[in-house]
């Protein structure tokens, strides 16, 4: 049996696992616990036939693979993995692209060029800024990052990618109380220091007071690069934009959003007031596999000074042909030599939902998060924490830690929907997350039914 078989049964398993998931009434899964000891055992000796060794995966899989695709998926905030996306990814896994350079791979540089103007387009940022196409939000705030501290160095008169960060003039970083983990892992790999931070508070939701921004950039003396956010993790909140980048302007501090999925706001006409201002910032970060519905791994990194961000990233060798003329050089915005070639899945879900498109799903669940967060407000000892601006909302059971954990677990151990904990304040939530195309109201409420029998019985 050829290898092509083998490719037939993975993508005749990939459809039937998505439509049975689409309407599983409920999502088990094994642990993993059980699914290494599924797949443990010693290197094989001999080599074996494609097909059968598909099906082994597929069957000692399947068990282990958490519904992130199904309609009741809130965990963390993870997008659909559209069908249109998953197709065009099978076919950039087939077609084998390298996405590093215009004469190895011209069809995959041309549709990121495309596909990185669209995004500029829908996200309402300046034409002229650069797109890098990452991994995810955690390297697209690294390369962002990158491109800052190039960036501020080289106004202070220090070429930090000849020269390095000894003996460079300090940069003072600010960056909101409640920002979230993965900026402070891209000044950790930059080494400007996760806890050299200085931190601007944030109000009950979790977005930056901009009296106090103004209060902390003031006290600066070097280069300074500013972090802000659109889209909180736990409440979905935004930094005030338009009040805090003239601040940073004036300063003559860099500013960069962290907009994993916040940033998609943008998008969405009637949900744009939230990030009022952002287009004013120099860099953004943001997914393609949240709210864009792409397949894993897909991320952009966004900079307004596109000069900045090549010194940051550009890559050069002698095998490797350069760029002519104008013409955008992949490789140059991203720290990657050899990558894939995301630009396929990108431009397939923009193609498959438009403008309209996007920006009806971005208001729906909206609109399904708060919907969600009425429906368990109104159960007696369930509290929400904070207003539901965007998709993402928080619960507490009963006032306690130990009943909201618990009813967390429940609602796991019922297997009708996946939401998970998070810590808020010092207190334990349970935190929902609405970014997935699957999930309609019906579906959500579904859910919401889950939760408040899981609660009940929690209770008593």
């Amino acid at each position: 049996m050829s290898d092509y078989e083998a490719m037939r049964r993975a993508a005749d398993a990939a459809i039937a696992y998505r439509r049975g998931i689409a309407g599983a009434e409920t999502t088990p899964v094994a642990d993993y616990a059980a699914m290494l000891a599924a797949f443990a055992g010693p290197v094989p000796q001999t080599g074996g036939e494609a097909d059968a060794i598909i099906a082994e995966l597929i069957g000692k899989a399947t068990p282990g693979i958490r519904a992130s695709t199904g309609p009741r998926f809130f965990g963390w905030v993870i997008g659909n993995s559209h069908p249109t996306g998953v197709a065009a990814d099978w076919l950039t896994s087939a077609w084998g692209q390298n996405g590093g350079n215009l004469i190895a791979a011209p069809a995959a540089s041309a549709v990121e060029k495309v596909a990185a103007d669209w995004l500029l387009d829908l996200l309402g940022l300046p034409g002229e800024a650069s797109v890098g196409f990452v991994t995810g939000a955690t390297v697209a705030n690294f390369v962002c990052l990158a491109a800052a501290r190039s960036e501020v160095l080289a106004r202070a008169g220090w070429d930090v990618e000849a020269d390095g960060m000894f003996g460079a003039p300090p940069i003072e970083v600010v960056i909101g109380a409640d920002a979230h983990a993965t900026v402070y892992s891209g000044l950790k790999y930059l080494g400007l220091g996760a806890k050299r931070v200085k931190i601007v508070p944030a109000d009950t939701s979790g977005r930056m007071i901009a009296s106090e921004f103004e209060r902390v950039v003031k006290t600066c003396t070097g280069p300074v690069i500013a972090i802000a956010q659109a889209g909180q993790i736990n409440t979905g909140a935004c930094d005030p934009f338009a009040e805090i980048a003239p601040i940073a302007t004036a300063a003559g501090a860099w500013l960069h959003v962290d907009g994993a999925f916040g940033l998609w706001a943008q998008a969405a006409p009637a949900r744009a007031h939230l990030t009022a201002g952002v287009e004013a910032a120099d860099s953004w970060a943001t997914d393609g596999h949240k709210w864009l519905q792409t397949p894993y791994d897909c991320g952009f990194a966004i900079v307004r000074n596109a000069e900045a961000h090549r010194r940051a990233m550009a890559i050069s060798a002698s095998y490797l042909p350069p760029a002519e003329g104008s013409e955008r050089d992949p490789s140059a915005y991203v720290p990657e030599l050899s990558r894939r070639a995301r630009g396929f899945a990108t431009w397939a879900m923009i193609r498959q939902l438009g403008r309209e498109g996007i920006a009806h799903m971005v208001e729906c669940h909206c609109q399904i998060a708060r919907h969600m967060g009425e429906r368990l407000a109104d159960e007696a000892g369930i509290e929400l924490i904070a207003p539901v601006e965007l998709n993402q909302l928080m619960v507490r059971f009963g006032g306690r830690d130990d009943a909201t954990l618990a009813t967390v677990k429940r609602v796991q151990d019922d297997e009708i929907a996946f939401i998970g904990p998070a810590l808020w304040r010092g207190n334990w939530v349970m935190r929902v997350s609405v970014t997935s195309i699957a999930t309609t109201m019906a579906e959500a409420d579904v859910a919401v039914d889950a939760v408040i029998d899981a609660w009940r019985t929690i209770r008593g």
